[in-house]
């Protein structure tokens, strides 16, 4: 598996190596010695989740402020335009953002680790997107940055539709009034 950190070095993209023929295919989809050798320390996941959405849901940007979550995530079905905000107010990119295209297709993976605020659009007419997580969901420590922050400046790929959001996400605040990690 090819491990490629982006212009956030901490959130890293990872590439299996596909066998294919005829029949089919075959990948490794997740490794823990070599995840870890690329992440730098040991990880452990603790819980799963899998969404389904059709296209221009926007889902993000999310974030728990105690219990954070690091997150693998992939898509099973489709494709989506994914993105990792760096919300760790010490760190010398704090505010940047990341964002790559996962689907169905290209089999890639993200590795969003803990400080970090996670988004994505779905680009195909539905996608299911799954991802393993860190820690466990705790809504009461759930946060959200609305996703179309001027000063965060996220180019989402966003094509003449406005993105389809939940009640949740409607609400999200902006960088400068979200609660960061130090």
């Amino acid at each position: 598996m090819k491990a490629t950190p982006l212009a956030i070095p901490e959130v890293i993209l990872f590439e299996p190596r596909i066998f294919g023929d005829a029949r089919g295919f075959f990948f490794e989809s997740f490794n823990q010695c070599q995840f870890e050798s690329a992440v730098g320390h040991s990880v452990s996941f603790v819980q799963n989740n899998h969404s389904r959405s059709i296209q221009h849901v926007l889902r993000g940007l999310h974030y728990q402020i105690k219990q954070p979550q690091g997150k693998l995530v992939r898509v099973v079905v489709g494709e989506v335009f994914d993105v990792a905000v760096d919300i760790r107010r010490s760190s010398p990119t704090f505010g940047r953002w990341v964002g790559e295209k996962l689907s169905a297709e290209n089999k890639k993976q993200l590795w969003v680790p803990t400080g970090f605020a996670h988004g994505f659009i779905v680009l195909s007419e539905h996608a299911e997107f799954l991802y393993n997580t860190t820690d466990y969901w705790a809504p009461e420590y759930e946060r959200c940055i609305i996703w179309n922050d001027s000063t965060l400046n996220i180019q989402w790929p966003i094509t003449g539709n406005t993105p389809v959001l939940s009640e949740k996400d409607e609400g999200g605040v902006t960088l400068n009034t979200a609660e960061v990690y130090d």
